[in-house]
């Protein structure tokens, strides 16, 4: 018998890795923990005229120069976490999150990208008391261009949730009925057991 005829292994799931659960969500959050963690560096590096203040170079962590890909990313990555726990009706409705959230970094970042002068301008006119930025340099790192990546990451997630999603329910469906399929087959041995016991104990079982 070759091997590609032989009878599959009980218990042996044939469920491609694309279509797992587990590698779905843990897609999902390393594309929302990019996201947020892009925030927490620098994402603009500002270079103010020397003659006006004493530290000439400022750097703009995403958190600051783009806030709602933060909040964005803490909510994909709730989203990605609740797909453990979620069931059919509910994966569409993470879906659309994710997506919501992913579209909102990408938007956000780009705009940082596009603009990163308009971006860095809370940040100048705290440092100058004005908001005019004559002799102010303004350059975005690659950190906006990441963020924009995971952004884009995330609503592919979501479009991966509902299509990996559609045999997860046939799963949990097929466990339970083995599951009942077993039942009788306990409750057989079971009585077999207390059978015995009853004419260890000299008791006639069949009374």
């Amino acid at each position: 018998m070759s091997p590609s005829s032989q009878p599959p292994v009980p218990g042996q799931s044939r469920t491609p890795a694309a279509r797992r659960k587990g590698v779905v969500v843990l897609a999902t959050v390393i594309a929302a923990l990019a996201a947020f963690g892009s925030t927490t560096q620098t994402w603009l590096s500002v270079t103010l005229p020397q003659t006006a203040v004493q530290t000439p170079t400022i750097e703009v962590p995403g958190s600051d120069a783009a806030t709602a890909v933060t909040a964005f990313a803490l909510v994909g990555l709730a989203a990605a976490l609740a797909v453990s726990i979620a069931g059919r009706t509910a994966r569409w409705i993470i879906a659309a999150i994710l997506t919501v959230a992913g579209a909102g970094i990408l938007v956000s970042s780009l705009a940082v990208a596009g603009d990163p002068a308009a971006s860095a301008a809370p940040a100048i006119g705290e440092a100058l008391g004005v908001t005019s930025q004559d002799g102010v340099s303004v350059t975005a790192t690659p950190m906006p261009w990441l963020a924009a990546v995971a952004g884009i990451l995330l609503v592919a997630c979501a479009v991966w949730l509902l299509i990996a999603g559609r045999g997860w329910r046939a799963a949990r469906r097929y466990e339970t009925t083995a599951g009942r399929r077993q039942a009788p087959k306990a409750d057989a041995n079971a009585d077999e057991i207390d059978n015995w016991d009853s004419l260890s104990r000299g008791e006639d079982p069949t009374g």
